[in-house]
């Protein structure tokens, strides 16, 4: 087997084999046999993420029921490599710095690699994937011809394919993150569902004052995904990075007048004592507890991993224990907001690119375009027949073994265990994973509520700057970021005045901020014109 020196270094190296995060794709026609058939040689090399519906019971995604599945229906013997939890992107770039990688990796190549995927490519990182798709993936084939608008997304404007993507294959799958409330403490306060911003601000003060929280909204902060998907910012028409504007280009959020105002009511809430104050360092395992023993009453995440597990730790010992999803907040009661978080089909995340490292291209490809034809569709989203799920009137139904897992998992982990559906990687996402993940009523719901806007006209699509803008606008917005950042902390803590917020404008703006929005709008020229 191939020896990667990278992984040998000695601190990084029993982390490096702990984790991996992955997706499902979808639709076609080579059969597991026929890929077991062209299955040979050494083991291939698969790095990446471990997610934490995995990582919470196993170390390896080799270990999982899903991981020695794949091999086994594939003939491809599989070594899943792991950076440790969060250091994906510091792990990514010593693999780069030694040049001998793995088979396979599974990253985020058009938002988090330097340049960018053409740059990539020119760097002799990864190999371009046209000819592979001709010649040994008719699956993902199929599917693109099916389907033109993610055909364009998933190519650079030079033409070239550069991963197996992952796909979110039905509108209901790109909405899964937003606002949720407790519900029963809303009807014990004779309050409704808050829609606009007035409201959320009655609500929380009835949860601080008559509830006794001591955080009444407190949220994921140090996640970055929640942080660009802030329904709250949305509420002023505009967003914390960039949007695609009326104009059908491409805005910076963080500087307009909207975000002044964001900024103006998170510090007031802040003051009052209405947003956690643990903000800015709060991470999951602290807003579960804090929502669960009652000292917030409101939060943002997804319906499944968020309130689906938090309700379920909750009910032990709260039995009427109920969130139930809110809607993008307006300024004005009964508008339908503009803004909101709505996911391209393709966003970048979790796609696996094969490197030049890799001696087995063919065998690669073949694996990967598995899951993009029926039996790896179902694969990747439902697990085994008989086990994970069965066959009812056509429609893949989980068992027990998921949705009541006899060992106590919540449903995230156990789905984790068998499936790819429940989080990203290389393959198309299907809508019936959703429709059975969502065990409660008010799961179901939050799709349907937090699609109430008309945040997707607002959604820049997958663009990818050439090699030379990315690496300038890689450099732009790095300081651009860093400050941004710093600033909106000391904005909604009070240790910055907002008589600055036009200080700080001028500041990002001499950063750079006009270029990065010329080469974001060249970008996205170039991708219309795809």
């Amino acid at each position: 087997m191939k020896k990667r020196t990278i992984l040998l270094l000695a601190a990084a190296l029993s982390a490096l084999m702990t984790g991996c995060s992955g997706s499902t794709n979808e639709t076609s026609e080579t059969t597991a046999s026929e890929t077991v058939s062209a299955a040979s040689g050494e083991k291939l090399q698969y790095w990446c993420e471990l997610t934490t519906t995995v990582s919470a019971n196993y170390s390896n995604l080799g270990d999982t029921p899903f991981g020695k599945g794949l091999q086994e229906k594939t003939g491809v013997e599989i070594e899943f490599l792991h950076p440790p939890t969060g250091q994906l992107k510091e792990q990514f770039s010593l693999i780069l710095a030694d040049g001998n990688l793995p088979d396979l990796m599974e990253y985020h190549w058009i938002s988090d690699y330097p340049g960018g995927p053409e740059k990539a490519i020119k760097d002799g990182v990864i190999i371009p994937l046209n000819d592979v798709f001709d010649q040994y993936c008719p699956n993902i084939t199929k599917y693109l011809k099916e389907n033109p608008e993610i055909d364009r997304m998933i190519k650079t404007d030079d033409g070239h394919y550069y991963v197996f993507p992952f796909i979110r294959g039905d509108a209901k799958l790109m909405n899964t993150i937003g606002l949720m409330v407790r519900k029963d403490w809303l009807d014990e306060l004779n309050m409704e569902v808050p829609t606009t911003m007035d409201e959320w601000h009655d609500v929380l003060t009835a949860f601080k004052n008559e509830k006794g929280c001591t955080a009444p909204y407190s949220f994921e902060y140090t996640n970055g995904q929640f942080l660009g998907a802030d329904p709250f910012v949305a509420a002023f028409e505009t967003n914390r990075s960039f949007y695609l504007g009326s104009d059908k280009t491409i805005h910076f959020g963080a500087v307009e007048p909207g975000f002044k105002e964001y900024l103006t009511m998170m510090n007031q809430w802040y003051m009052e004592g209405l947003i956690d104050p643990d903000l800015a360092t709060l991470k999951n395992d602290q807003v579960s507890a804090k929502i669960t023993n009652g000292q917030a009453g409101a939060s943002m995440g997804q319906s499944g991993s968020r309130m689906g597990t938090w309700t379920a730790a909750a009910r032990g010992t709260t039995p009427e224990f109920t969130l139930v999803p809110a809607p993008v907040p307006t300024l004005e009661k009964g508008k339908t907001a503009e803004m909101g978080h709505i996911e391209n089909p393709f966003s970048g995340r979790s796609s696996v690119a094969i490197t030049t490292s890799c001696k087995d291209i063919e065998r690669a490809a073949k694996l990967m375009d598995w899951a993009y034809g029926e039996e790896g569709h179902l694969y990747y989203n439902f697990g085994t027949e008989g086990t994970s799920y069965t066959m009812v009137d056509g429609y893949p139904t989980y068992t027990d073994e998921i949705l009541k897992n006899p060992d106590g998992l919540p449903v995230s982990q156990a789905m984790s265990a068998y499936i790819r559906g429940n989080y990203n990687g290389p393959f198309v996402q299907d809508v019936r994973y959703l429709e059975q993940y969502y065990t409660l009523e008010e799961q179901s719901q939050a799709p349907i509520v937090w699609d109430a806007c008309n945040g997707a006209a607002h959604t820049v699509p997958p663009i990818t700057p050439t090699a030379d803008e990315s690496k300038e606008f890689s450099t732009i917005m790095n300081e651009i970021n860093t400050y941004r950042d710093e600033m909106i902390l000391k904005f909604i803590f009070g240790t910055e005045s907002l008589e600055n917020f036009d200080t700080y404008v001028k500041n990002i703006e001499n950063m750079g901020l006009e270029r990065a929005l010329e080469i974001q709008n060249a970008a996205l020229a170039r991708y219309n014109a795809r």
